[in-house]
């Protein structure tokens, strides 16, 4: 009865023995095999006769030669390596025949020639080696022939020297997961040392509750054993560190860092706050920090907008939004050089669309598609998220926690420190460790000096310094300027930038619902009124779902004037004055005015008005000596500080009717007369006077 027998695999390089002939393998078919033929060049010889042939063998399969691993072999001490490399050249005589050393056309020494197989060669060898005062089986042979064949030169090497040793010693494995779960625990509580942490091992390893594996009680190590062991698993974590960079390291990413591919300007925008590591002069003698809320393109690391604030609200966000799709006008001091007309910008092209950018200095102006911010009160808010509509751009908040999902505007506010900051009077460094001796003593800048100097190191430096995002695929080593990039991704993509016009600013401020009364409108016991509110007093908006007030807009860091929609008109906006501008001329926010407000909680308004410019006028002045006035009249510290914030902040957005309303414009304040004393005038009684009347 015959046996199914399955014919054996063949390959070019292999050789067999057909027709009393040792032949090599130079061709294989589906059907036939050519052979090496001492007669003729070669032979074709079909699959089905070659394998029925009788005496027909595959005495020799090439094995493939492995790379040697000269890394690994760095390792090894130099006589490991050198008793490896004789070995190898044993075994290479046992696998082809021949020595690695020997010349073309050198004929195999008896017992490794043709027809002798890989084990009798290794018999051959292991007798030489005895021969030669080695004592080596033929079964150490084969076991060196199989390890070659497998890691290479690396194979054959002594591993005693280099053998790899436990990652934590002898430690019981149940004290490394029970030290891991301790420092796990430390990660969002406050900063403890070491000692905290081998004592709260010991207290995971004796809860009643713990899985014991194989029910042994674990083997409790030597305390510097236990310091060396949580050497190794804190690591980088910072658990005895700082919390902050724990909780950063801690909460990241576990996936390798993505890359968002961006081919446009606009297409993704990234915004973000945080304190500006510098003090600034905020008014006489008045020294405090400012926020820093910027926004950078990604596609062109473009600096879009930096605005500078004592304190970040929603409205500064807004705010930023509408500069960044605003030109940057060139401003008196500016050099000629940094006009958009003398940059790369495809200017000429750009002009056609708006001629603002005739004077405009060399900043694109970029629309955004897509915002992507954290969840701080300011961007979540709901004033900037309906900016976003307004502007119809894609809101899109990261994860918390995640601050690396904006990785872009984290290491633009960082560059700003670096490259921007640190050169100017009164750096405080990034933390208390790195701040000098009294630099709020320094020549420091006021805000609106130091904002004009960051919009035009923006121009100047930021917008011409090379990227190293921004390199040339084909030539990496080339490096492209932000500016050089917009240009490009224009000509690619032919990106066309659309402006806001001087009604888009008022849109982007914060909205209040109000009535229009004859007096005007009252906003936080203010009261504006201009003469075109004349249509609208006493009258309903239309509005029902506001119950028929009117849409009042108002910058909170410019009191003197409110936007009103005119809702039975063209939906335009009107301007309307406070009333008592003429007592405080200088723009000043909710900041002071809730600053007095609490102080004469029951004041009227008028008080109120002028309280507020009485302390701006203290605080202007600065502290006056103590020889010629009494402790009671000095401004205290809190109200020069109050006043100055309020300073620093400048109006943010343009005024449809910049000059005010003329019978407000004429007015003038009184001449002081010089006073004896103070009279506090006492009211007459009147009875026909209405008691519920409201003044």
């Amino acid at each position: 009865m015959g046996r199914l027998r399955r014919p054996p695999a063949l390959g070019v390089g292999e050789r067999v023995r057909f027709d009393g002939q040792v032949r090599g393998v130079l061709q294989v078919t589906a059907q036939a095999v050519v052979l090496e033929d001492a007669e003729e060049s070669h032979r074709v010889v079909a699959l089905i006769d070659l394998f029925e042939a009788d005496g027909f063998e595959v005495l020799f399969r090439p094995e493939r030669m492995p790379l040697p691993a000269s890394g690994l072999l760095e390792t090894f001490p130099p006589e490991a390596v050198k008793q490896a490399l004789r070995v190898e050249s044993h075994i290479l005589e046992v696998i082809h025949g021949l020595p690695p050393d020997a010349e073309p056309g050198t004929a195999p020494r008896p017992g490794y020639g043709p027809g002798t197989s890989v084990t009798s060669r290794q018999r051959q060898k292991a007798t030489e080696l005895n021969e030669a005062g080695y004592t080596v089986a033929a079964k150490t042979i084969g076991n060196w022939r199989r390890r070659y064949a497998t890691d290479g030169l690396v194979g054959l090497a002594d591993h005693r020297p280099v053998r790899k040793r436990p990652e934590y010693g002898t430690v019981d494995p149940a004290v490394v997961d029970a030290m891991r779960q301790a420092i796990k625990e430390a990660v969002d509580t406050s900063t403890r040392n070491g000692a905290y942490l081998i004592w709260r091992t010991g207290e995971i390893l004796r809860q009643p509750d713990r899985e014991e594996g194989d029910g042994r009680e674990p083997a409790w190590p030597s305390r510097p054993t236990l310091y060396r062991l949580l050497a190794k698993l804190t690591t980088g974590t910072h658990t005895t560190g700082s919390a902050v960079t724990r909780r950063s390291k801690a909460h990241g990413a576990a996936a390798p860092f993505g890359e968002l591919t961006v081919s446009a300007p606009g297409e993704v925008v990234q915004i973000d706050s945080t304190p500006l590591d510098a003090m600034v002069r905020l008014d006489n003698g008045v020294v405090g920090k400012v926020e820093l809320t910027a926004m950078i393109d990604v596609a062109t690391r473009t600096l879009s907008a930096a605005v500078l604030r004592p304190s970040t609200k929603s409205v500064d966000a807004s705010v930023l939004l509408a500069r960044t799709v605003t030109p940057e006008l060139m401003r008196p001091g500016w050099v000629d050089a940094l006009k958009m007309s003398r940059s790369v910008l495809p200017h000429r092209r750009l002009l056609s669309l708006d001629e603002r950018l005739e004077h405009a200095a060399a900043k694109p102006v970029i629309v955004p598609e897509a915002i992507v911010c954290d969840h701080g009160k300011v961007f979540i808010s709901q004033n900037f998220r309906a900016s976003c509509r307004f502007l119809e751009i894609d809101f899109q908040p990261t994860h918390k926690g995640a601050p690396f999902e904006k990785g872009h505007i984290e290491k633009m506010l960082g560059s700003i420190a670096t490259l921007f900051t640190q050169f100017l009077p009164g750096y405080t460094g990034r933390n208390t460790d790195h701040r000098g001796r009294s630099p709020e003593q320094e020549n420091l800048w006021s805000l609106p000096e130091l904002q004009d100097l960051l919009d035009e190191w923006i121009v100047a430096h930021w917008q011409n310094r090379p990227h190293e995002g921004l390199r040339d695929p084909d030539h990496p080593g080339r490096l492209f300027t932000p500016n050089q990039k917009y240009a490009a991704l224009v000509e690619s993509c032919g990106y066309v930038p659309v402006a806001l016009s001087g009604q888009d600013y008022i849109e982007l401020l914060p909205a209040a619902w109000r009535a229009v009364n004859a007096y005007g409108i009252r906003i936080n016991n203010r009261t504006y009124d201009s003469p075109e509110l004349g249509p609208m007093r006493r009258q309903g908006s239309g509005v029902t779902a506001k119950r028929g007030l009117w849409e009042v807009h108002r910058d909170p860091y410019d009191a003197s004037r409110v936007w009103v929609r005119d809702h039975r008109g063209d939906g335009g906006w009107v301007q309307a004055t406070w009333k008592y501008l003429n007592r405080s001329p200088v723009p000043f926010g909710d900041l002071a005015w809730d600053h007095i407000s609490h102080q004469l909680p029951k004041a009227t308004e008028e008080e109120l008005a002028e309280a507020v410019a009485a302390l701006l006028t203290r605080a202007h002045a600065g502290p006056v000596p103590a020889a010629k006035s009494s402790k009671k009249d000095k401004p205290s510290k809190n109200d020069r500080r109050i006043a100055a914030r309020t300073r620093a902040t400048a109006p943010t957005a343009p005024p449809l009717q910049p000059e005010p309303p003329e019978e407000l414009a004429s007015e003038g304040p009184a001449e002081d007369e010089e006073t004896l004393a103070e009279v506090i005038p006492l009211g007459l009684f009147d009875p026909l006077e209405d008691p519920w009347r409201r003044s």
